[in-house]
C-alpha cells in the first residue's frame, strides 16, 4: 500500500476545499482585472502587465484543472471529489468579487485599483503557499511540482503589484 492511500478522509478533503480555494481566486483574478480595465481603472503605464497577470491566471486555471481532472483519473488511491472542488471554486470566486467591489467603494482610483490587486494577489500566495505545504504530504509529484511552480508566479504577481502601488503615489 502507498503512503498516499495512507491519508485520511479529512486530509483528502483538506486538499479538495484548497485546490477549490486556488481555483476561484484564480477565476476571481482574471475578473478583477477585466472589471478593473473596463473601469478604465489600470494605467497605461501598468496596463500591460497587469493584463498579462491576467493572462498568467487563466494559464494558472487551466493548469490546476489539468491537474485535478489528472489526480482524479489516475491516482487510485488518492480519492478527490471534483464536485466538491468546484463547489468551493465558486463560493471562493464569489466572495473575492464581493471583496472587491466592497473594498473599491463607489468612485475607485487606479491607485485603489492597484492596492486590491496586490491585496488579492497576497491572498492567493497564501492560499499557494498552504497547498503547496498540503500537497508535499501525498507525494503525488505533478501535484507538488504544479503547484510549486504556480506559487513562484504569483509570488512574482505579488512583488510586481506591490512595486505598481509604491509607484502609483509617487
Amino acid at each position: 500500500m502507498s503512503k498516499s492511500a495512507k491519508h485520511s478522509k479529512e486530509e483528502q478533503k483538506n486538499l479538495e476545499k484548497k485546490l477549490g480555494e486556488v481555483l476561484g481566486l484564480e477565476r476571481a483574478a482574471q475578473k478583477a482585472v477585466e472589471e478593473l480595465n473596463s473601469m478604465k481603472l489600470l494605467e497605461s503605464s501598468s496596463k500591460k502587465e497587469i493584463l498579462g497577470m491576467k493572462d498568467e491566471a487563466n494559464s494558472h486555471e487551466e493548469k490546476i484543472m489539468k491537474l485535478i481532472s489528472d489526480i482524479s483519473d489516475e491516482k487510485e488511491d488518492l480519492k478527490i471529489s471534483q464536485e466538491n472542488i468546484e463547489e468551493t471554486a465558486k463560493e471562493t470566486e464569489k466572495k473575492a468579487v464581493k471583496m472587491m467591489k466592497t473594498y473599491l467603494g463607489e468612485d475607485p482610483d487606479s491607485s485603489e485599483a492597484i492596492e486590491f490587486l496586490a491585496i488579492a494577489e497576497g491572498g492567493e500566495v497564501i492560499h499557494y503557499e498552504v497547498l503547496n505545504a498540503i500537497s508535499k504530504n501525498f507525494k503525488v509529484k505533478e501535484l507538488s511540482n504544479t503547484v510549486s511552480s504556480i506559487l513562484k508566479e504569483e509570488q512574482k504577481h505579488l512583488q510586481l503589484c506591490i512595486d505598481l502601488a509604491k509607484e502609483s503615489v509617487s
